[in-house]
C-alpha cells in the first residue's frame, strides 16, 4: 500500500482530477515516461455517461470452480474486499474473464462511499446499475453468477488489470474514452501538468475557431 498522499490533500487531488479527462491526463503521463498507464480498449463504460475519479482499492481475482459447502464461506472475499471500502475509493479488478459484479454489490459499495469500479473483466445487470448510474467499467456483459468460477485471493495490493500495474492507492480517472491510472507517487505533478495542458488546449480550441492553422497553434503553443 501506498502512503505517498498525505491524508489532507486527498480530497483536493480528487477535486482537481475531476476536472480532468484520462486523455489529457494520459498525455501528461507519456511525457514524464510513464507510457503504460491507459488500460486496454476492451474496458468500456457501461453505459455512456460513466465517470470515474478515485483511489484504487485493488482486488486480485482468480478463476475457482470450488463451492464452498458453508454457505458463509461463499463470496467471503469478494464482500470482504467491499466492506474495505471508503469513501473516494474505486474498486479496481485483476485480470478475469468470468462476471464478478452486479446490481446489489454496486449498491453496497455506493453506501461504503466508493466512486465505481473498474474490472478487466465481466458485469451483469446492466440495467439496475446502469438505472443507479454507478460509474463501471468492464470489458463485457456476461449473465453467469461468479459463484463456482471465480475467487478472490486478495485486496489492497497489487494487480493487473487492463495491463496497467496498479497498486492500492493509485489515482484512477476513467472517461469515455478510457481508464487512466496515476502513480500515487506523481499524482501532484501530473495533475498540475494536466490542469496547465488544459488551459493551452483551451487557446489553442479558440485560435482554430478563429482561423489559425493547425501547425502554426501546434509551433506556438506546443498542444494539440
Amino acid at each position: 500500500m501506498t502512503t505517498a498522499i498525505r491524508k489532507s490533500e486527498r480530497g483536493e487531488l480528487l477535486d482537481r482530477l475531476d476536472g480532468l479527462f484520462s486523455a489529457v491526463v494520459s498525455d501528461i503521463l507519456d511525457q514524464l515516461g510513464h507510457r503504460d498507464q491507459v488500460m486496454a480498449a476492451r474496458l468500456r463504460p457501461l453505459y455512456p455517461e460513466a465517470r470515474v475519479v478515485g483511489y484504487a482499492r485493488t482486488v486480485l481475482a482468480t478463476p475457482s470452480a470450488e463451492i464452498p459447502e458453508r454457505k458463509e464461506d461463499r463470496y467471503k472475499m469478494e464482500l470482504a474486499a467491499i466492506e474495505s471500502l471508503v469513501d473516494g475509493e474505486v474498486m479496481v479488478v485483476s485480470t478475469i474473464e468470468h462476471c464478478f459484479w452486479g446490481e446489489l454489490l454496486s449498491i453496497a459499495a455506493r453506501q461504503r462511499g466508493a466512486r465505481g469500479i473498474v474490472i478487466d473483466g465481466y458485469t451483469r445487470d446492466v440495467s439496475g446499475i446502469t438505472d443507479l448510474r454507478f460509474p463501471t467499467f468492464v470489458t463485457g456483459i456476461h449473465a453467469a453468477d461468479a459463484l463456482g468460477r471465480v475467487n478472490v485471493v486478495e485486496f489492497g495490493g497489487e494487480i493487473l488489470s487492463g495491463g496497467v500495474q496498479v497498486r492500492h492507492g493509485d489515482l484512477v480517472i476513467g472517461d469515455f474514452d478510457g481508464v487512466t491510472v496515476i502513480p500515487a507517487e506523481i499524482a501532484e505533478e501530473v495533475i498540475s501538468l494536466a490542469e496547465e495542458k488544459v488551459n493551452g488546449e483551451d487557446i489553442v480550441r479558440v485560435k482554430l475557431e478563429e482561423g489559425m492553422s493547425v501547425s502554426e497553434a501546434f509551433h506556438r503553443y506546443g498542444v494539440l
